[in-house]
């Protein structure tokens, strides 16, 4: 139980309607998690205001209300709370009522389109093996050291991320790492949070369907870097034109990293195979197990991190070469007949360039590269198109498939895809709706030689078809046909 006037002490209050100090028992946003005792922040979503269900959450014994408008009948039993905006009240109640548990630990943001993944999972295996308790939230798994727990979105909602930074301060540690997408910037589901640093990756297509310009896109992510302290650091790609862009109005310290540009922490590329990458970092010649350079890029932002923390650049360096590639990231699959697999998240035009730039780059021989890639339902329409042209522009054939179809028809996703194309770039491409069947047709096309991307699932477990999510995992599907 706490009480309410100490929930609401970092909240600006506009009007209370009722008693302060009333004794809580529990913090809601979800209408349906309602008990006696419980707080309610009606919040308003992209499809659902909290505001109707206002007078259901009091039936089920609400003791407090935090809205925007006051309901038109109110209950003396009930304490009224009318502040400027819910959704950022909720991630100052949350961090509250959890008592702050991002004040208790070097929480560093990661944020961009693409990269985000792997770097925070990064960070949090490099400071792991540096021998620190450390905790993760990204987009595959969420850390306490060594205890994993689900992930069902790049951020989770304001409670369920305070709650798993307080599970981090109780376990012991030091260090937290969480990937920051834009949803949660916009949403304010990062609100109330103290990073101590924060880093950018890049800037492409993406989430236009959510933010409908890019313009939008870019100002919602600056908004991360604009709202650090001084004590903060403030890392961005200044290999991106929108890096500066981040920093313009930061008060944060700030750093930059780079593949091309003479700048704080500058990596050069010295080779690169399916083996892994001889990089040049500072000075310093560094082997690590990863491909192409946007994994030299990531992981100079994980070097720049740890450096900008406070951590010598020696010591940093000598555990990055120990460090792994992620799940669904870039990872390789070696089929017994001689060719390559390669699974990748890549669901965004560019991404999906860097991954079939960075195979051509080191394939060897006259093998060809075999390229299965689909498109998200219910998501950025103006994509897809794009996404074909990627895939047809850098590979030798191109298998178009299904992804998350979610409630749209596949075959409509993939005539958007195709609309991107010229008559005579079709010759490349094949149609086939079943992602198995896609998948197990690139096996049966592959020369020993050859190399086969399975591009935009990466680690996920399941296909969303029609509002249902079905067991359908990439990697369990290239090893089952490389049989």
């Amino acid at each position: 139980m706490k009480n309410l006037n100490d929930i609401l002490a970092s909240t600006k209050v506009l009007k209370w309607v009722g008693e302060p100090s009333v004794e809580i028992s529990d913090v809601q946003f979800d209408s349906r998690k309602v008990t006696n005792g419980s707080l309610f922040v009606a919040t308003r979503g992209t499809t659902v205001d909290g505001h109707t269900f206002i007078t259901s959450s009091v039936e089920k014994g609400a003791k407090a209300i935090v809205c925007e408008t006051l309901p038109d009948q109110l209950s003396d039993a009930v304490t009224y709370v009318l502040v400027e905006n819910s959704s950022a009240a909720l991630g100052q109640i949350a961090s509250a009522w959890y008592d702050y548990p991002s004040s208790s630990l070097r929480l560093v943001g990661v944020t961009g389109t693409n990269g985000k993944t792997t770097i925070a999972t990064l960070l949090y295996q490099l400071f792991s093996r540096m021998g620190y308790k450390c905790g993760l939230l990204s987009t595959v798994r969420n850390y306490v050291v060594n205890d994993s727990f689900p992930a069902t979105h790049t951020t989770a909602d304001s409670l369920t991320i305070n709650s798993l930074l307080a599970r981090m301060v109780e376990a012991g540690c030091t260090f937290a790492f969480m990937e920051v997408s834009s949803h949660s910037i916009d949403q304010h589901r990062i609100e109330g949070l103290v990073f101590e640093g924060g880093v950018f990756t890049n800037l492409t297509r993406d989430h236009l369907d959510y933010h409908k310009t890019f313009a939008n896109y870019l100002n919602v992510k600056k908004r991360f870097f604009d709202s650090l302290s001084e004590e903060a650091f403030a890392l961005t790609n200044e290999d991106d034109k929108n890096g500066r862009v981040m920093l313009q109005n930061t008060k944060a310290k700030k750093l930059g990293y780079s593949l091309h540009t003479l700048t704080d922490f500058k990596t050069t590329v010295l080779s690169d195979g399916f083996e892994g990458m001889h990089l040049l970092m500072n000075g310093v010649e560094v082997y690590v197990p990863f491909i192409g350079k946007f994994n030299a890029s990531n992981l100079t932002a994980v070097f720049g991190a740890a450096v900008s923390l406070g951590f010598p650049k020696e010591e940093v360096l000598v555990h990055l070469s120990a460090l792994r590639p992620v799940c669904g990231r870039f990872e390789p699959i070696a089929a017994p007949s001689g060719y390559k697999a390669i699974v990748d998240y890549a669901h965004t035009p560019d991404a999906l360039k860097n991954v079939i730039d960075t195979i051509n780059e080191v394939r060897c021989g006259n093998g060809r590269l075999i390229t299965v890639v689909g498109c998200g339902g219910n998501r950025d329409k103006g994509k897809r198109p794009m996404m074909a042209q990627e895939a047809v522009a850098g590979s030798d054939q191109v298998i178009i498939t299904s992804d998350n179809p979610r409630d749209e028809e596949p075959q409509d996703i993939i005539n958007d895809m195709l609309a991107g194309l010229k008559a005579g770039e079709m010759s490349k491409v094949i149609t086939i709706p079943d992602r198995y069947q896609a998948i197990k047709t690139a096996a049966l096309l592959a020369q020993p030689s050859d190399v086969i991307l399975i591009a935009g699932k990466g680690h996920e477990d399941y296909q969303e078809i029609k509002g249902v999510k079905h067991h359908f995992d990439d990697h369990e599907v290239v090893r089952e046909v490389m049989k």
